[in-house]
């Protein structure tokens, strides 16, 4: 895998742009130039040998609290987190006080007494890791709440279509799928934008929220004519878990009209970047043949989330000191 960002630090000891925050909670609010500095620190954790990772946590303790089900986004964290030489902890919600009924501010108040120096939190309802934030004496990292954001996300899949294609700047950039329900399209909007991207968002008229064109993103619901004009495409899931009424006849026309296949991207006559954030519905928002193509960079995505993971540890505990 050819690094697009590689030797961007010199070495170890090279001074990144210190985060305007003690937490992260969000990418709406980040300055272009964190997002790019946390971009940098990645690329240096990326190419350094696993086996010799720095120990510039050593001594931190990192909880990782999540209130939903995560396989990418939770293993991630804790291997970033043990890489960096910090003491992972991690706390099942399912035999928690919270299943007793503890309130989430009780929560909070339980775990500042531990005197945690990180707290990463994914929850189902939007704005929890900012409670978080206003009670809690350590860093807060969003793992991703409700449909509000997931900005580690957006962040590893950024750096991971830099890595293939290059400088973002008006390059363009199409996120397909169920946006009304997707922290992850959020996210990828604000951080793309940020970065210089044009981006457009594809999806069943009643996935897609009235209000997303104040975001200044292209709305567009012909999926292969979305295509034509992408460098890139992100493949979203549908949320059945976050929906509580029907938004489309059937997952048969769904495929039909927005299932991302090989044949579909033959036609278009350029390549395109394939990407989607997991789990992956096969046979639904994609196709295996698709997902394990060439074009895809679904599991590049999965690598740099470590590294992604380990510079967002590093530059929050920078404030911490």
């Amino acid at each position: 895998m050819i690094k697009i960002l590689k030797n961007n630090y010199k070495n170890s000891n090279s001074s990144p742009v210190q985060l305007s925050s003690p937490h992260l909670l969000a990418i709406e609010g980040m300055a272009k130039l964190e997002i790019k500095s946390l971009l940098d620190r990645a690329d240096y954790f990326a190419n350094l040998d696993r086996h010799n990772d720095t120990k510039s946590l050593s001594g931190y303790v990192i909880l990782n609290v999540f209130f939903e089900n995560s396989t990418r986004t939770r293993v991630s964290f804790e291997l970033a987190s043990r890489r960096l030489g910090a003491e992972v902890i991690n706390i099942s919600v399912t035999n928690s006080s919270i299943k007793k009924g503890e309130s989430l501010l009780d929560t909070a108040s339980t775990l500042n007494a531990m005197k945690p120096d990180v707290l990463i939190v994914r929850h189902p309802h939007s704005g929890a890791p900012s409670l978080f934030a206003d009670y809690l004496d350590c860093s807060i990292i969003n793992a991703g709440d409700g449909r509000h954001e997931h900005p580690t996300q957006a962040l590893l899949d950024a750096y991971s279509l830099i890595e293939k294609i290059g400088d973002l700047k008006n390059r363009n950039i199409l996120i397909v799928g169920d946006i009304m329900h997707s922290r992850v399209a959020l996210s990828n909007i604000f951080a793309y934008q940020k970065l210089g991207a044009n981006v457009t968002v594809c999806g069943p008229k009643s996935l897609i929220p009235k209000s997303i064109e104040s975001l200044n993103v292209s709305v567009e619901t012909d999926f292969r004519k979305a295509l034509k004009n992408s460098d890139a495409v992100n493949m979203l899931r549908i949320q059945n878990e976050r929906m509580s009424n029907s938004y489309f006849p059937s997952i048969r026309e769904y495929v039909q009209q927005y299932g991302l296949t090989m044949s579909l991207l033959n036609s278009i006559n350029k390549e395109i970047i394939v990407m989607h954030p997991g789990p992956i519905n096969r046979g639904v928002e994609i196709t295996s043949e698709v997902a394990d193509s060439d074009q895809a960079i679904i599991l590049d995505q999965v690598e740099n989330g470590v590294a992604i993971r380990m510079a967002i540890m590093y530059l929050l505990a920078a404030k911490l000191k």
